[in-house]
C-alpha cells in the first residue's frame, strides 16, 4: 500500500481533511444543541457506512476489506471512538477555540509515538515546526489563567487519544487499503456505540437530520483524506499541517458568528503557516563525505 513520498500530495490530501474537519466542528456544535452525543456518533457511523459503500465497490468489493490485522483495527477504533466522544462532548463545555487549541497538543503525542513505534525520525526542522505551531495556537487562543475546566481535561484526553489513533493509522496504511481502514473504523465504532445510543435514543428533528448528514459525510471522508495523506509522508510531517485548522476556525468564527479576527489571531496564523512551510521544505541531500 506504500506510495512514493510526496509532501505535495500529502499537503493536498490534508487540505481536504482541514476543510471537512472545519465544517464538522460547526455542524457538531449545532447538532448537539438538540441531540444526544451517543446517538450522534451512532448515526454518523451508520450513515458513513452507507456513503462509503460506492467507494468499496469501486475499489474491488468486499475483498478489499480482508485483513490480517483485526486486533489493530479494533484497538485503534476503540481509542478513536472514546477520543471522538470526548471531542464532541468538550464542544458543549468550553468554547470552540479552546477545544481546537487543546486538541493541538496532539502532534506532540503523535511525534513521540511515531518515533518510538514506527521508527520515524524527528529532525530539528520537524521539532521547530511543531514548536512554532504550538506557539501560534497559544498566541491565538491566549488561554485564561485560573481553575481548569473539566471540559479542558476532556479535550486534552481526546487529544492524546487522537495522537495514538493517528500512529496506529500510519501503521495500518503500510498493509491496508484506505477504504478498508475506513470501513473497519465505522463498523467497529457502530458496534461499540450501539448499546448506549439505543439506551438514550430520541428521534432527531428534521433540521437536526441535516446536520447529522453533514457530520457523517465530513467525518467519513475527512478520515479518507487523512489516511491518503499518511501514504505520502511521515506522520510527523502530515500532522503539523493540521495546525492550519486553528486560523481557519478563527476565520469561520469571524464569518459565521461575527467573532473578531484580531492582531493576535493574525500573528498566530503567521507562526503556524511559517512552521508548516518550514516542515514542507525539501530534505537536504547528504554530502558524500558525511558518511565517512
Amino acid at each position: 500500500m506504500h506510495k512514493p513520498a510526496s509532501k505535495t500530495m500529502a499537503a493536498l490530501w490534508m487540505a481536504g481533511w482541514l476543510s471537512l474537519m472545519l465544517v464538522m466542528a460547526v455542524a457538531g456544535r449545532e447538532a448537539l444543541r438538540d441531540l444526544n452525543l451517543f446517538e450522534l456518533m451512532e448515526l454518523r457511523c451508520l450513515l458513513g457506512l452507507a456513503m462509503l459503500s460506492p467507494v468499496v465497490w469501486l475499489s474491488g468489493g468486499p475483498k478489499v476489506l480482508r485483513t490480517k490485522r483485526l486486533p489493530q483495527h479494533i484497538a485503534r477504533n476503540l481509542i478513536h471512538y472514546v477520543a471522538q466522544l470526548g471531542w464532541f462532548f468538550a464542544l458543549t463545555l468550553i468554547p470552540l477555540g479552546q477545544v481546537v487549541a487543546i486538541e493541538f497538543t496532539m502532534p506532540i503525542w503523535t511525534a513521540l509515538l511515531a518515533a518510538s513505534f514506527l521508527g520515524e525520525r524527528i529532525t530539528p526542522f520537524k521539532l521547530l515546526a511543531i514548536a512554532l505551531g504550538l506557539i501560534g495556537v497559544l498566541v491565538i487562543v491566549r488561554p485564561a489563567t485560573g481553575a481548569i475546566n473539566p471540559g479542558q481535561l476532556i479535550a486534552l484526553g481526546a487529544a492524546v487519544g487522537f495522537g495514538i489513533s493517528i500512529v496506529l493509522v500510519k501503521s495500518l496504511t503500510r498493509t491496508e487499503a484506505t477504504v478498508s481502514i475506513l470501513v473497519w473504523m465505522l463498523s467497529i465504532q457502530a458496534v461499540a456505540g450501539l448499546v448506549p445510543s439505543v439506551a438514550f435514543w430520541s428521534w432527531p428533528s428534521g433540521s437536526v437530520w441535516g446536520w447529522i448528514v453533514v457530520i457523517a459525510f465530513c467525518g467519513t471522508f475527512s478520515h479518507f483524506c487523512m489516511a491518503r495523506a499518511m501514504l505520502y509522508a511521515d506522520a510527523t510531517i502530515v500532522v503539523p499541517m493540521d495546525f492550519l485548522r486553528v486560523p481557519l476556525t478563527a476565520t469561520a468564527g469571524w464569518l459565521l458568528y461575527s467573532e473578531r479576527l484580531d492582531a493576535f489571531t493574525v500573528l498566530g496564523a503567521a507562526l503556524i503557516l511559517g512552521g508548516n512551510l518550514l516542515n514542507l521544505r525539501p530534505a537536504q541531500p547528504v554530502a558524500v563525505g558525511a558518511r565517512s
